[in-house]
């Protein structure tokens, strides 16, 4: 059974915590129009590692 509408699930990938070395990764999963939204995500989302707001970028 298919879905209806163009909403899709993506999942945002912090990428200060990326280049900063430290273990464990932060990543937050949420939908997005594909029809109005065709370019990536990014938002800025709590990092609970680094504990600050970082940019999350959405992840293939």
């Amino acid at each position: 059974m298919a879905k209806k509408g163009n909403r899709v699930q993506v999942i945002l990938e912090c990428t200060e915590h990326k280049n900063s070395g430290t273990p464990g990764t932060s990543r937050y999963i949420t939908t997005k129009n594909r029809k109005n939204t065709t370019e990536r995500l990014e938002i800025k989302k709590y990092n609970p590692i680094l504990k600050k707001y970082t940019v999350h970028k959405e992840i293939k």
